[in-house]
This record gives C-alpha cells, sequence and structure tokens, in this order.
C-alpha cells in the first residue's frame, strides 16, 4: 500500500469532535490554536443547516473556539454550492432556518413556491405540515428534491430528535421520490469544501466521532481519516462497518502534535 502524503490540510466535525451538548472537549481550543499559528489550511465542518457560519463562530467563540467564519462549512453552504454549479440562478421552495435561506440567497436563489426548481429540505426546530404538504405537492408538479443532509436523529439535551433525514422518507414515502443528499457522508460536502480552501485530498485528513458520515465520507473523498471516540462511535462499533478509519484516538488532544 502507498504510504500517504504529509498532511497539510485537516478538516473535522464540530460536534463530538470539538464540542459535547455546548461545552468544549478538552483539546480542542490547543487543537484549533495550532491551526492558526502554524497557518495550516482547515475546515470546521456540521451537517447542520440551521445557522449561519457566522451564527456558528459567535456560538464557538463563547465557548472559548476562535474559528474564522471562512473556516466554517455547513450542509446549508455544500448545498448551494451544489445547486449554483447545477443551475445557477435558479428558483427554490425551502423547508428550514436561516443557516439555509441565506445561502441560496448568497447564491442569488430566488425562495419561491411558484413552480420552483427545487425543493431544498433543511433542519428546522419547527417542521410544519402545512409546509410539508407544499413540499409533497411541488415535487409531484415536477420541482427536484434536495436534502441538506440524510441524518435521522439529532441531539438534544431532552434526548433524540427527528432531523431532515426522517422528514425526507416522509416526503419520500409520499411522492415515491428520493432526494438528494449535499451533506455527509456525501463525498460532495468535502470535496466542495477542500475547494474553498484550496487543499488537495491526497494531502488532508477528516477528523470526525461518526463511522457512518464522517469517516465514510472521508474516505470516499480520498482523505486520512481519524476517529475520536468523544462522540457517537465506540470502540466496539467499528468491527461492525465494512470499512475503518485510518487512525482511532481517544480525543481530539492527541492529534495536536499531529499538525
Amino acid at each position: 500500500m502507498a504510504e500517504r502524503k504529509p498532511i497539510e490540510s485537516w478538516l473535522t466535525d464540530m460536534d463530538g469532535v470539538l464540542i459535547h451538548e455546548g461545552v468544549p472537549i478538552p483539546g480542542a481550543d490547543a487543537f484549533i490554536r495550532k491551526l492558526r499559528e502554524t497557518g495550516k489550511p482547515f475546515l470546521v465542518l456540521t451537517n447542520n443547516s440551521i445557522y449561519t457560519a457566522r451564527d456558528l463562530h459567535a456560538r464557538l467563540a463563547r465557548m472559548g473556539l476562535d474559528v474564522p467564519v471562512e473556516n466554517i462549512w455547513t450542509s446549508a453552504l455544500a448545498t448551494a454550492r451544489f445547486l449554483d454549479d447545477q443551475r445557477p440562478g435558479g428558483t427554490a421552495y425551502v423547508i428550514g432556518e436561516a443557516g439555509l435561506t441565506t445561502a441560496l440567497h448568497d447564491i442569488g436563489y430566488v425562495l419561491t413556491d411558484h413552480a420552483p426548481d427545487y425543493v431544498v429540505l433543511g433542519e428546522t426546530r419547527t417542521y410544519s405540515f402545512e409546509a410539508l404538504t407544499k413540499a409533497i405537492r411541488l415535487i409531484n408538479d415536477g420541482a427536484r428534491f434536495i436534502c441538506t443532509n440524510p441524518d435521522e436523529t439529532g441531539p438534544s439535551t431532552e434526548g433524540p430528535l427527528p432531523a431532515a433525514g426522517s422528514v425526507a422518507a416522509l416526503i419520500t414515502k409520499a411522492t415515491g421520490k428520493d432526494p438528494y443528499f449535499a451533506g455527509k457522508p456525501n463525498p460532495l460536502m468535502m470535496r466542495t469544501g477542500l475547494n474553498v480552501i484550496g487543499a488537495h485530498s491526497e494531502t488532508s485528513a477528516m477528523i470526525g466521532d461518526r463511522m457512518d458520515t464522517d469517516v465514510l465520507a472521508g474516505l470516499e473523498a480520498g482523505m486520512e481519516t481519524f476517529l475520536v471516540l468523544t462522540g457517537v462511535t465506540t470502540p466496539t462499533d467499528i468491527d461492525r462497518y465494512p470499512f475503518r478509519p485510518s487512525t482511532v484516538v481517544d480525543s481530539i488532544a492527541d492529534l495536536v502534535e499531529r499538525i
């Protein structure tokens, strides 16, 4: 097996790697600080499409993690980049929050419920039955179905919440149309992110806490992969998958010296 090239760029998931339930994971601040001191290109990724990069910058800053806006990459931004490439200046009916609507406005999309080119589904705190009914009818009338990410549940202090993937399944059941998912584990999210920071997969690494999204996306995008054990995946889970990360470490703190 060919030896990998030295890592010049880093992509890392946010929840479960840098933070957990609103609290920084020990070593996260040192990791971000080392990246900024060395000037190596990096991105913090999240499949959550609710927040804009500016929102996430402010939230992370309150936790003591100084991540510039331009170093944050969300499934909403990846979705917008995909749509801008596919159909520049198009129209969309959107179910989602500011992270998604802002990303689409920024690429010049018009948001409408009148014969849109796409129905775009993202995360929202309140999924409206009326909005879902409208989406179903528009897809049946010919709109293409896009979803920001396939996550079936999301975390909350009260327990798991249904996420975009679960709601997408409802729409699929009603329309017979599967969505195109732009977020992880689609390597599109990684490749568009690498393009944003001018990096190449051969010299880039992906850090994540989930085998089924982070590690799989990094693997399929051709990157070295690191699994941390501070989030969803446990050591006993790893052997359940037909693929493996390049390296397993206890936490992000173990990777500071690798930068």
